[in-house]
């Protein structure tokens, strides 16, 4: 298959103040692409866009009016829309007896509803303008696997994963030239994995530059699923097949059992916590 360059498509990168989508922005805007970023941080956000020559603009992406808004300021800015990157999203830790309506309610709508509403309007837009497009939503390996002291978290990305797949076989169907990918990071090393221990879990933690890669390859190779690193896929494949009790023993072994429960804990944890109000 012909790969398809990024060079001259506009992307929007939600989440792109910082983290997974500056080092998205950062190498997508290397290769070509006309990028634009969005995050609810309005200040910091027009700061890292100058920082690395891209369009940026503040949005809340749990409110449908202004998001549209939003995808209509950057077609102004930058031309039709090839690429949403649903990349916006927090992982509050709290055991469930300790989580809060309001909590629950915050990770659901940024980590799933957002996503959701994104994808619709985006996709409205796209088959209106009677032209393809490619959605890639950021999930997580925790959209594969549990993680004991972030059960809603989890349970958000489990539907952003399910969301993913399920629309690209619908887009199949209908023969409708937009493609789907779900990208799966292990933990990555941002300010939402502070406080877990590095040595913790099957997989190591990851860099923003390689979720960004992983990214990147999704553009130029569309596909459903894009694991990073590559390795996660493989075992989570692998750990569908062995019995469940033998996971969680190996899960346990690893120390990956209690590396949510142990991080929620730590003082690192609590600036994060703080900025998200999780």
């Amino acid at each position: 298959m012909t790969r398809r360059s990024p060079a001259g498509r506009v992307v929007v990168i939600t989440g792109g103040a910082r983290g997974i989508g500056a080092s998205t922005a950062r190498l997508l805007a290397s290769r070509g692409a006309r990028v634009a970023i969005g995050d609810l941080d309005a200040d910091l956000v027009v700061t890292t866009a100058a920082e690395l020559g891209v369009r940026g603009f503040g949005v809340d992406v749990t409110d449908a009016e202004a998001f549209a808004a939003f995808l209509d300021d950057v077609t102004e800015a930058l031309g039709p829309i090839d690429v949403l990157v649903n990349n916006a999203g927090i992982m509050p830790l709290h055991r469930v007896d300790e989580e809060t309506d309001d909590v629950t309610r915050r990770i659901v709508e940024i980590n799933q509803m957002a996503v959701i509403r994104g994808t619709r309007e985006i996709v409205r837009r796209w088959k209106a303008e009677g032209r393809g497009g490619h959605v890639i939503n950021v999930s997580s390996a925790a959209g594969r696997v549990p993680i004991a002291g972030a059960s809603t978290y989890v349970a958000s990305k489990h539907a952003v994963s399910g969301f993913s797949n399920s629309l690209h076989i619908e887009f199949q169907a209908d023969r409708v030239p937009i493609d789907v990918t779900a990208v799966h990071p292990a933990m990555v090393q941002t300010e939402l994995a502070a406080g877990f221990a590095a040595n913790k879990g099957v997989a190591k933690p990851v860099t923003p530059e390689q979720v960004a890669e992983g990214i990147l390859s999704a553009l130029e190779n569309p596909r459903p699923d894009v694991y990073v690193p590559r390795s996660l896929g493989v075992a989570v494949r692998t750990g569908g097949l062995i019995p469940r009790r033998v996971g969680e023993w190996l899960n346990r072994v690893l120390g990956g059992e209690r590396a949510a429960l142990d991080a929620m804990e730590s003082p690192e944890r609590r600036s994060y916590d703080d900025r998200i109000g999780g």
